[in-house]
């Protein structure tokens, strides 16, 4: 069992994904020690209850396959296997202004990354699975979001986007060895498969 805490921990968050599946990164190191250092600031200025991620994680595909979830792992699973290890940089702190009122990590666009980024949607582009909020691997802002912002009030905001205007990040970086196939069907349940061609994934949780 994958013993790595959940990504989303929150009830309205996972009641809000029940049914999707999502391809993800969990970046550890010193991007993962500047994302937490982010986050408890911010939260600190936001009300209490704002919605936010459990963990820090680069999202690199999101699905509505309730259905089809072996057959979409499978897929995945393929598509990792033929993959290199992924370097993941912080770029800088910034944000999704409104509607949408979210803070985030910028990750830079490394030609492995956005290479990844990019097999990832041919592979997809030859199977029918309902991939929900994609964009082009030029369009994609590659990111971690910090918290969601979208409820609260413009006071509240304001708080908020002022908090990220002292906020130092650096550039940290790492080399990530694996992805996250995350489902949400009755809670969160993932299963880590290794970037690297032949390697055996960890068991599904």
């Amino acid at each position: 069992m994958d013993e790595r805490a959940d990504i989303m921990t929150d009830p309205r968050q996972r009641e809000s994904l029940e049914g999707q599946q999502y391809v993800v990164l969990r970046p550890g190191g010193g991007v993962a020690a500047a994302y937490a250092d982010v986050q408890r600031t911010l939260l600190g200025l936001a009300p209490e209850g704002t919605k936010h991620p459990n963990v820090g994680h680069v999202t690199l595909r999101g699905f509505f396959e309730p259905d089809r979830v072996p057959q979409l792992r499978d897929e995945v699973r393929s598509w990792a296997t033929a993959q290199q290890p992924i370097p993941v940089a912080v770029d800088a702190l910034d944000v999704f202004p409104a509607p949408f009122r979210i803070p985030i990590l910028r990750i830079a666009r490394h030609p492995a990354l956005v290479g990844a980024y990019a097999g990832l949607t041919a592979t997809l582009d030859r199977t029918d699975f309902r991939r929900i909020g994609e964009l082009s691997p030029a369009d994609w802002t590659f990111h971690m979001s910090v918290l969601y912002g979208k409820e609260l009030s413009d006071s509240d905001w304001a708080v908020v986007e002022s908090g990220l205007e002292g906020l130092a990040v650096g550039s940290p970086a790492v080399v990530v060895p694996e992805i996250e196939f995350v489902w949400y069907d009755g809670g969160e349940h993932r299963e880590a498969m290794p970037l690297s061609r032949g390697a055996a994934g960890r068991a599904p949780s």
